[in-house]
């Protein structure tokens, strides 16, 4: 197995992962922003009172496995999907996997990734991967974030798939069932599901921490850190803001350039001209959530503290929410093929 799987190097770990999956039982039309899209994978919520590495919850993207199970469901593709409270039990489902030839995706934690730069290593659990294959104690792991196949020993890679606190992955592993090719017709209409969830998702979830809502209110909150929490720790919170945009994956401005691909991908699907134009809308907001995470770290690094500094940060988002919000409403007007 070592020897024939084929690693992908992706912009994001589960869109790598879902990628090369479905790839490996024929989806070979299967791209990472069609996988992003299918998937409904661009999102946004602000949970103030959940706290991961001492700051507010904050996420770019949907809940770590949906944009595989969406996928694939999309796609007419049944899925595996385990958890595990037992180690042991773990480690025997995955060798037998291996064993069998099919290669396994896995959400684990990145403190202990020890082919990680030092820099990276922090308490996350939402990381996903791919164990293709197993020599002697050791596992060979393409990890789509990495530009080559990687190597973690068997206590390594069980360090990682339970390691605890939020999100923990509880040796969790995932893979389409069988192999099925799919038309182009299936992907045509799997992409008309993803938009319509996405646009779902990103304008009409109640309350106002998700989606476009959740990105103004996060904004509006912003300008009230300095004086509510003082500078020190309102920068903590800007750095854990732009962690999660930037760093690991999460992929705050990075998911809006995808999902830009993902609308000029659809256009070879579907003939509306309006979705080139569409896309621009998100690489625009790429760019300004980019803007916002350096506007961010000058704060955070103590650059820049005055009050004045933190409204412009706060302004960030409120215009970012009124982007993304025009961008979905268009895209809810785009005449779709059938």
């Amino acid at each position: 197995m070592a020897d024939t799987f084929n690693h992908l190097q992706a912009a994001h770990c589960e869109n790598g992962v879902t990628t090369n999956l479905l790839r490996n039982v024929g989806v070979s039309q299967i791209t990472e922003p069609l996988a992003f899209g299918i998937g409904s994978g661009l999102f946004f919520i602000y949970i103030p009172l959940m706290k991961i590495n001492n700051g507010p919850a904050i996420a770019f993207r949907t809940m770590p496995g949906l944009i595989f199970k969406r996928t694939a469901q999309s796609l007419g593709i049944d899925v595996v999907r385990k958890t595990f409270i037992s180690p042991a039990k773990a480690q025997q489902f995955l060798d037998e996997c291996i064993k069998t030839g099919q290669p396994v995706g896995c959400q684990v934690g990145v403190y202990f990734l020890s082919y990680f730069p030092k820099e990276y290593r922090f308490h996350f659990n939402a990381h996903n991967l791919i164990v293709f294959g197993k020599e002697g104690d050791n596992y060979h792991i393409s990890d789509p974030v990495m530009e080559t196949t990687n190597v973690l020993s068997s206590y390594e890679l069980e360090r990682v798939r339970f390691a605890k606190g939020a999100l923990a992955p509880k040796g969790q592993i995932y893979f389409p069932k069988q192999a099925k090719p799919v038309s182009d017709d299936q992907i045509r209409k799997a992409i008309v599901t993803g938009v319509k969830r996405n646009i779902r998702d990103m304008l009409y979830i109640p309350g106002g921490f998700a989606g476009v809502s959740g990105i103004k209110y996060t904004g509006n909150k912003i300008k009230n850190w300095r004086d509510k929490l003082g500078i020190e720790k309102a920068g903590l919170y800007l750095a854990q803001l732009v962690r999660m945009q930037e760093e690991i994956g999460t992929g705050g401005g990075g998911f809006r350039f995808i999902y830009g691909a993902f609308l000029q991908q659809a256009h070879t699907f579907h003939n509306d001209d309006r979705l080139p134009e569409i896309s621009k809308l998100f690489t625009q907001s790429g760019d300004m959530w980019r803007n916002a995470a350096i506007q961010a770290a000058g704060i955070y690094k103590g650059r820049i503290t005055s009050q004045a500094d933190f409204n412009l940060m706060g302004d960030y988002l409120v215009e970012i929410s009124e982007l993304e919000k025009k961008a979905f409403k268009e895209l809810s007007t785009v005449k779709w093929q059938k």
